[in-house]
């Protein structure tokens, strides 16, 4: 009996430690040391993820525009001819309210007051007026990445950029109108009770901005990733031929699918 007692003590105490070993495994390693190493600090101006420079294995930047016009994309389109509860009208409401800050640039060195970003979002090229359901590009900037320390691949957004298209800017080309930091973007929006995703199917699903970009509720194309030339897709591909937008569309079709391949292949060595 006395045998069988400290057999059973001994196995308690193993699985313990197992046990102990397992949930430590299972902590996150990658916090802020305070050191002045900089590998150890974190993205806290743009960035909404806890990632340290050094949990990064492998990041590329990548340049994607959304087509609200697109059927996957009408949730953050809004609703009626003046696209009522949509992703545009409630940023413009909320730099109105100074509840988000505009800038003119993606380095976010030039503030842009209320009254420059009104005159940007309503006005063209011409002079003439326009319509919210006329803005129906928003690009963002994101880096795609491997974090190293939890074994997953992220999407990590920096900041997002309202474009006027060139057909609304009179054809006289496409032109920024503001400059939003995506974690004041997504600080302002997860608080907002009125501005969501909206499920046309199910009203009583729809979610906040920040919860649909999380879950990439958005069909978006890649307009540019990082390349020696900072060039845009559009630009690595002869715009004289008569289907240069194909493809610059293939193209980046082609950078999409050696995303997916280079995930894959992560988990086949």
């Amino acid at each position: 009996m006395k045998a069988t007692g400290k057999y059973s003590l001994i196995t308690s105490i193993l699985l313990i430690f197992i046990i102990n070993l397992d949930v430590l495994a299972q902590q996150p390693t990658s916090q802020f040391d305070g050191g002045d190493n900089p590998r150890s600090v974190m993205d806290t101006t743009f960035s909404v993820l806890p990632i340290r420079e050094d949990d990064k294995m492998y990041q590329i930047g990548v340049w994607r525009r959304i087509d609200l016009r697109e059927k996957y994309n009408l949730p953050f389109y809004g609703t009626g001819g003046l696209k009522l509860g949509g992703i545009v009208r409630n940023i413009l409401g909320a730099v109105q309210s100074g509840m988000l800050k505009p800038y003119a640039d993606e380095d976010f060195t030039q503030e842009l007051g209320i009254t420059d970003f009104e005159t940007n979002f309503w006005i063209n090229e011409l002079g003439d007026s326009i319509f919210v359901r006329d803005l129906y590009f928003v690009d963002f900037k994101e880096d795609f990445l491997f974090d190293k320390n939890r074994s997953e691949i992220k999407f990590d957004i920096k900041y997002l950029q309202l474009v006027m298209p060139s057909e609304t800017n009179s054809n006289a080309g496409e032109r920024t109108i503001g400059f939003f930091r995506y974690k004041d973007f997504y600080n302002h929006f997860k608080n907002d009770p009125e501005a969501k995703w909206l499920n046309f199917q199910n009203t009583s699903k729809s979610i906040p901005y920040n919860q649909a970009f999380d879950m990439r509720l958005f069909k978006s194309v890649v307009r540019k990733y990082t390349n020696a030339d900072n060039a845009l897709i559009a630009d690595m591909v002869d715009n004289s031929q008569p289907n240069a937008r194909m493809q610059a569309y293939l193209k980046s079709l082609e950078f999409e699918y050696g995303l997916l391949e280079w995930e894959n292949d992560l988990w086949e060595w």
